[in-house]
């Protein structure tokens, strides 16, 4: 008889692949950014990121209420800060009344339990929209990385539970570990984006906080001196790993699905969880497509977000996460 072994029989039908499925998505694996802005009643949609939105402080409350009925019990915070208050100091960024420390308050009163990480870079408060302090042409590290620690210990202070430094500063895991012990918060964690790829596939993303570099003199026109050349695998684990020494309790690699092999790679090598950034671009490709009949919009989200979890990604941030969590309680 040929074949004693047939592989086919795992797959004849839907039950018996959903028994034996090795990957299975669910609203636990959900990390959801979400944008805030000055104002009232505001709830904007961002014109390259269909059906996504920029939210003022009340509409951010109705929306982690409603994230939390749907069963997604974390979120990841970003601001859009008024042209005014940008400096090359980050000096809005440390504020105790600042927009995001406003925010972290409004989710915490909204939903107490729910889980709060924010972003920590300065570009959404740089003039330049750099994520550190721009001097000659070049961006400073150790001056940014001084304000970087200030500024995640206002975080803190506002009831964050993690932060998430996403400039690639060298060193600054280090220092933020240290001024949170320092000041008491040795419970707050770190999920550091350790892996971050100076990527095409942001562009959505710095519409939705105009935070793209500016184009002028003695100003570097890209951010290709502090975030990872994306030809390069093997510094990605050096990265990851140095990260992980100074203090982090998440390591994230981003963007998302073009590096599922550093997924691999860093889940292989390191003993945290692993996060992954499905970014804004990937987002806007998706939505665009399926606008245009071209691709099956479920079918392929459904795919996409597989794969990263099949990677290794212990976390996924994703703007996909309430179409998933939509989806699978049909």
């Amino acid at each position: 008889m040929y074949p004693l072994i047939r592989n086919r029989r795992l797959r004849t039908n839907e039950a018996i692949r959903r028994l034996v499925r090795e990957t299975i998505i669910s609203p636990d694996d959900f990390l959801v950014p979400l944008f805030v802005v000055e104002g009232n009643s505001i709830k904007e949609e961002i014109p390259s990121m269909p059906n996504y939105f920029r939210l003022s402080l009340d509409n951010l409350e109705k929306e982690v209420k409603e994230l939390w009925n749907l069963g997604l019990c974390s979120v990841l915070l970003f601001v859009k800060v008024p042209d005014n208050l940008k400096d090359n100091a980050g000096t809005e960024a440390v504020s105790d009344n600042g927009l995001m420390q406003l925010a972290i308050k409004t989710v915490k009163s909204a939903c107490p339990d729910m889980l709060v990480m924010t972003d920590v870079a300065l570009d959404p408060y740089s003039a330049y929209g750099h994520d550190g302090i721009v001097a000659i042409g070049q961006i400073l590290n150790d001056e940014t990385v001084e304000v970087l620690a200030e500024m995640s210990v206002s975080h803190a202070k506002a009831g964050a539970d993690f932060v998430a430094p996403s400039d690639m500063m060298d060193g600054r895991i280090l220092s933020i570990r240290e001024a949170l012990d320092d000041e008491g918060y040795i419970n707050t964690g770190i999920m550091s984006y350790s892996a971050k790829y100076a990527s095409a596939f942001y562009g959505p993303f710095r519409d939705a906080l105009d935070s793209a570099p500016v184009d002028i003199q003695n100003v570097p026109k890209d951010k290709k001196t502090y975030q990872m050349d994306y030809a390069n695998r093997f510094e990605a684990i050096k990265e990851t790993q140095q990260d992980i020494d100074e203090g982090a309790d998440i390591v994230m690699v981003k963007p998302g699905l073009c590096y599922l092999d550093i997924v691999r790679e860093i889940k292989n090598e390191v003993e945290v969880p692993v996060a992954v950034y499905q970014v804004s671009g990937e987002y806007a490709m998706v939505k665009a497509a399926a606008e245009k009949g071209w691709l099956d919009h479920d079918a392929v989200m459904m795919e996409q977000l597989t794969a990263i979890k099949r990677a290794g990604a212990n976390i996924i941030a994703s703007y996909f996460a309430k179409d998933v969590v939509k989806l699978l309680n049909k």
